[in-house]
Formats: structure tokens, sequence, C-alpha cells
């Protein structure tokens, strides 16, 4: 029987699977017993009287919710509105900057017009950028994400900054940027950014899923005229909360994707301006996990007893150090500066050589790569490993792989000590039978 390593002794206030070392709260999050909870009592309380539920008290629920974002982000609660996750927020961002909300001199998008990205975007948010651009008439770049080769500095703030800024063409009109890359975890200096980009006419769309929560900032301080964000990633929020933040004078010309009963609404009703009463209510759901958005916000820190700061400076202690064991005891090389990291961080693993990755590429996989099915199901451990070059250049598989490390309060190091046993252990077994192969 594997003996898995101690959790952490807040750990029994999540709901996970006390016999997985789970070792991703990057990937979907995780909630508290106590948000669960909350949850559920606001989908008790709907159901009890749901006509009253949505007429009156949806509305101050909701108040309540984005109260507790503005507290932790900055900015008035009136700035920020709900959706179901960051990719609604992203193509929500999009649609407006296409008519010129947000963008220099409030120029639309036209035909001719450049939109840049980087490789290390999510691919959902990708996809929405190419859509709007086969409708613009506009082109998509694609820049790789510079992440060192090996045998040279980790990337820094500074290099990284240069690097972005300097993609940036004569047409390009448009740039999708993540503030914390999902597949590198790498802390994206948002607010060195957004004011050299709007000098030279460009619009800034900030995919935040990770931000907030997982860095300490405020929103308004970025500069960016609108920011999205997932409130089930760090803040530990139900499924289904997502979060957009509208810089105030946009308010007027910003419109949801979807027109609900109040697009014709005069501002005052329920004594809220036309931006919130058009995202408050695009129609019948279950409104439950944004409502719990503010119990997720106070629940981590009277759990912890300290606040989001020292909760952001714990989980970033514990992956820089979990980033450090895996490297020493595998001989692996950081690519990635502490400076750029929040609480996740990749680590590349050992390159496999081309005849071994052929090999390799045709092995089955639940997940991205058959690694991550093996560190799960052989040693109860949930953590990603993901494929460089097919999975963020597009081309075929080329023996390189990494692993994103996640940090949250129900992690120990020693469970990255175990992590690196069993990765060791994996590494050696599928080189061992890709050789006998």
């Amino acid at each position: 029987m594997t003996t898995l390593p101690p959790r952490s002794d807040l750990a029994h206030a999540w709901t996970l699977d006390p016999e997985i070392v789970f070792l991703n709260h990057g990937s979907f999050g995780g909630c508290l017993r106590t948000v669960l909870e909350a949850q559920s009592r606001y989908r008790a309380e709907i159901e009890r009287e749901p006509v009253r539920f949505f007429n009156i008290t949806l509305w101050e629920r909701l108040d309540h919710a984005r109260a507790a974002v503005a507290e932790v982000m900055g900015g008035d609660p009136a700035d920020y509105v709900f959706c179901r996750n960051a990719t609604e927020g992203v193509a929500t961002m999009l649609e407006n900057a296409a008519e010129g909300v947000g963008t220099p001199a409030s120029r639309p998008l036209r035909p001719g017009d450049e939109l840049l990205t980087f490789s290390h975007e999510y691919p959902a948010c990708m996809h929405n950028l190419h859509r709007l651009a086969e409708r613009r008439g506009c082109t998509v770049r694609t820049e790789p994400f510079p992440v060192p080769p090996p045998g040279e500095p980790p990337l820094a703030a500074d290099a990284l900054v240069e690097y972005l800024l300097a993609a940036v063409s004569d047409t390009t009109r448009l740039v999708l940027v993540s503030h914390i890359t999902s597949p590198s975890g790498v802390v994206i200096p948002i607010d060195r950014l957004t004011g050299p980009l709007a000098e030279r006419g460009v619009a800034v769309i900030v995919d935040g899923a990770h931000g907030p929560g997982a860095t300490d900032f405020q929103i308004p301080a970025l500069g960016a005229p609108f920011y999205t964000f997932n409130a089930h990633k760090w803040f530990g929020a139900p499924k289904g909360a997502g979060v957009l933040w509208v810089r105030p004078d946009l308010h007027d010309r910003f419109r949801p994707l979807v027109l609900s009963n109040d697009a014709t609404t005069t501002a005052g009703r329920k004594k809220r301006s036309h931006f919130n009463l058009e995202f408050d209510y695009v129609g019948t759901d279950d409104p439950t996990a944004k409502l719990a958005v503010a119990d997720a916000i106070h629940g981590l820190p009277e759990l912890t007893g300290t606040n989001w700061p020292g909760i952001i400076a714990a989980n970033r202690d514990l992956v820089l150090e979990a980033r450090a064991l895996l490297a020493e005891s595998l001989g692996l090389r950081p690519q990635i500066d502490p400076e750029l990291i929040g609480p996740l961080a990749m680590l590349p693993l050992p390159d496999l050589p081309p005849d071994l990755a052929a090999a390799y590429a045709k092995r089955p996989t639940q997940f991205a790569d058959p690694l991550q099915d093996a560190l799960l199901e052989r040693h109860k451990t949930q953590v990603p490993i993901w494929r460089a070059g097919s999975m963020l250049g597009g081309g075929a598989f080329d023996g390189r792989r990494f692993i994103r490390l996640s940090a949250q309060r129900y992690n120990t190091i020693d469970q990255y000590r175990y992590l690196a046993d069993a990765l060791r252990t994996e590494l050696e077994r599928e080189q061992t039978e890709l050789q006998n192969a």
C-alpha cells in the first residue's frame, strides 16, 4: 500500500480526496467546505421562493458579492459585474474593443488591423480572438513566449517587458495578454505594458484568470480599460463565478454578449446603473456561484488567520521551495526568475530524444501526457504534465515536456518531496520501457 505524505493541518477545510496528493489547484481551484455550504443555502433560498429571490434578493446578494471583490481588488463595487468564467469575460472584452470601447481614440477594429498575442495564452481565448479577426477582416499574429532555452539565464521581468513591447508592429491595434500565463505560471507585469501600448494606439485585453488571489495588486492600478478573472481559481469560489472589471468612464458603452430584459431599462432601477442592470440579470440561471464569491473571499483569511497578501505570500514561498526541491532532486533548471512567480511554477523535464519521442507520442493518455496518467495511477498524485512544442507551438511532439506546480494552503513541502521521488521513478521507468520497446 502506498504511504501518502501528510497534508496541511488546514486540508480538512476543503473537500479534496485525502487519498490523492493534489498538486494542481491552478487548473480548477478548490472550494472550502464553508463556501460550498453557503452556495447550498443560496440555492435552497431560491427554491423556497424563486419569484421573491429573482426580483428582490438576487440584487442584494450580488451587491454584497461585488463589494467583497472591490474590498480586495480596489475600485468601486459598481465597476464589477459577473460572468460565467474568464473565457466569457475575454470574449466580452474583445467584442467591446472591436467596437472601439476602451481603445485609444475609441477607434473600432477594421480590416488590415493586426491582433497580437503570445503562445502561452489560454486556447479558448485564442479561439475567440481568431473568430473576431475573421469577422472583422483582421489578422492574428502569435509570437512565441520567450522561455529561455537550457543554459541561458532565467527569464526576468525587464527582458519580458522589452520582448512583449518589441513584438508590437505598426499595424498592431490590439494585444491579448494573460496576467499569469496558464501553462507556465509567469506573472506578467501588466502595469508596465498598458501605458506604452496605449501611447502606440494599441488596445489591451487582459486575461486575469489566475490573477486575483494569486498575486498582490489592485486592478485599477494596472492601467487597463477592463480586466476579467475567475473567482473559482485562487479566491476559491464555486465554479461559474467569473468577474469583469470595467473602467468607470466606459460603463455607458460596455455591453454584455447577451442582451437581457434590461437592455433598454433606464438607469436607476434597482438603484443601479444601466451597466450593472444589464450584466446582473442576463436571463434566469443558477447565480449561486457568484453569490458565494463573498463567502470565499472572506473564508480563506478567516481559516488561515491572515489577510490575502499573507495568503498570497505563503503560497508563493511554498511553490518556490517546491520548485527548488524538484530542481535539485532531479537535476532540472528553472527557466523563470522568482520575481515572475506567484503560486504557480513550471520546470522543464528532461527531453526525450527524437527516436524515443516518436514512440512515446503514440502512448494513450487521459490528460495531456501519459506521465500525468502514470503519476496518478501509480502514485495517486495529480499534477499537470504538458508538452512544450505540440501544446504551445502547434507542431508535433518534439520530446520537450514540463511540469507545472501549484501551491495552496492545503499543500505541504512533504507532498512535493513525494512528487520528486515519484517523478524520478516514472522517468526511469519511461526510459527503460521505450528503450526496450
